[in-house]
């Protein structure tokens, strides 16, 4: 593709991320709506941190906690500062009935997040690789708050569809600008369309901005996010969309 070739040479063998836990990243997409990925971070450690599992401070061989022991295992592959894993994610059946209140979270945003979890614990959603992704954006759209950029990356990162494309993101959007390409033109890029995304979301980088899909009673929208070398922080529209 002529669009696609030069960004394709620019960061050769680009790959689409997946996810540990599909239920986790679809909570860290529906935190990151209308918020900048570093916000979206700090509700998801709150939320963590109220309701997650603390790990167990188990001694290693050489006498250090886990959490240390993987602490010193990052800083010596290069990834100094990254703390060492400390709480488990609090899985859907504790957050189906979890107090959301006090966590800077929006009460649109808390009633998104519960239908969410309610959803996954009963079996309704499986936010897994090699899920067909047309039921499950179908299921995600009956949900209040799940609008078409919050349903694209779920099924980009969870689900693993390589064809999913937030077409509304604005960062894929200014990038199909900047290099005159009509949005329709997305089409010819079918069924490989998150690698597309990928590649125009790391072309070129652009500052964070807040992410689409305002939880609203109305409306119908991170993860885990991967270092900045795996994965550039996704760009989205400037308004939501029902």
């Amino acid at each position: 593709d002529s669009v696609l070739a030069p960004l394709a040479r620019a960061r050769p063998g680009l790959r689409v991320p997946g996810a540990y836990d599909g239920f986790e990243l679809a909570v860290r997409a529906v935190l990151g709506q209308q918020v900048s990925v570093a916000a979206a971070s700090t509700f998801a450690g709150r939320l963590a941190a109220r309701h997650g599992v603390p790990l167990p401070a188990d001694s290693s061989p050489n006498g250090l906690s886990v959490a240390s022991t993987q602490a010193s295992a990052g800083a010596a592959a290069g990834a100094a500062g990254l703390p060492g894993l400390r709480v488990l994610f609090p899985g859907p059946e504790v957050l189906a009935v979890a107090d959301l209140a006090g966590l800077g979270l929006t009460t649109a945003r808390q009633r998104t997040l519960r239908a969410l979890a309610e959803a996954a614990a009963g079996g309704r959603l499986t936010l897994d690789p090699g899920t067909d992704p047309g039921d499950l954006a179908a299921r995600l759209a009956e949900l209040p708050g799940m609008g078409p950029w919050t349903i694209g990356y779920i099924l980009m990162r969870a689900a693993g569809d390589p064809d999913a494309f937030p077409a509304a993101d604005l960062g894929l959007r200014r990038a199909l600008a900047r290099l005159g390409v009509p949005p329709g033109h997305a089409a010819c890029w079918r069924p490989w369309r998150a690698y597309a995304a990928m590649l125009l979301w790391s072309w070129p980088r652009e500052p964070d901005a807040p992410r689409p899909d305002a939880a609203r009673p109305a409306l119908t929208r991170p993860g885990l996010t991967p270092p900045a070398t795996t994965r550039p922080a996704p760009r989205d529209v400037l308004a939501p969309t029902s």
